[in-house]
């Protein structure tokens, strides 16, 4: 792996970290200033998520210029149009993965989507991490460096299942380890297919800025349908 691989790793893992400590100490200026304590959180993501894309992309100024999987990229026609087929395919995963764990006993809803929710409901700007600079660094990261090394070593299946596995962990909620595993398979096609990391960057923030919208939306009715469905299964579970 490249040394700015290795650098670029690091940054990811310390970003992920560094609310352990610059939560506290914002929390403790925000005191002092007399501020509101309560945007300590999705100030600190803001601050911490755009300076680890700025030091990522200084990094990686002169691959920007090279198509990715260091091949010749796909022309512009044929990558937009995955793109787009890209977030129907990210859609559909997700829905598959869902419905999947929902047969087999995993609860609905994921914490990890309702507290990105509760913070942009506090600080609107936050949907730039969860919606843009969050599905940047992850295709970055998880697709162009651990799958993208991962592809020059095993096949497809193996190196997607490997990348997707991580990406799914990484998010900390093992029990949705198939639905996470599902969109970075999805991510990981789109990446083999066009040969450009922007395709799948460009399917992930769109279908990561359509679900926080449609969940802010339509809050209520989602909820309602979510505790419909697991009232079904409690029912038929009952029978078995």
């Amino acid at each position: 792996m490249k040394r700015e691989y290795w650098i670029i790793l690091i940054v990811y893992i310390a970003m992920q970290l560094s609310s352990l400590v610059g939560i506290p100490g914002l929390m403790f200026l925000f005191g002092y200033l007399g501020m509101e304590q309560g945007l300590v959180v999705p100030y600190w993501l803001i601050f911490s998520f755009t300076l680890a894309l700025i030091i990522i992309l200084f990094l990686l100024r002169t691959e920007m210029k090279k198509p990715g999987l260091n091949k010749r990229g796909s022309s512009f026609g044929y990558a937009a149009s995955w793109a787009v087929i890209g977030v129907f395919l990210a859609l559909f995963a997700q829905a598959l993965a869902a419905n999947i764990e929902r047969l087999i006993g995993v609860e609905m809803g994921s914490e990890n989507t309702q507290q990105i929710l509760n913070i942009i409901e506090s600080f609107p700007l936050a949907i730039l991490v969860s919606s843009v600079i969050g599905p940047i660094l992850e295709e970055i990261v998880f697709r162009k460096i651990i799958f993208g090394t991962l592809h020059k070593r095993l096949n497809f299946f193996f190196s997607a299942l490997i990348s997707s596995v991580i990406f799914a962990l990484a998010h900390m909620e093992p029990h949705h380890i198939l639905l996470y595993s599902a969109m970075g398979f999805t991510f990981a096609f789109l990446y083999v297919k066009t040969k450009h990391i922007l395709v799948p960057i460009f399917a992930h923030v769109a279908m990561n800025t359509l679900v926080v919208v449609i969940q802010s939306v339509y809050k209520d009715e989602i909820d309602q349908i979510i505790r419909e469905a697991e009232g079904i299964q409690n029912f038929i579970g009952g029978f078995l």
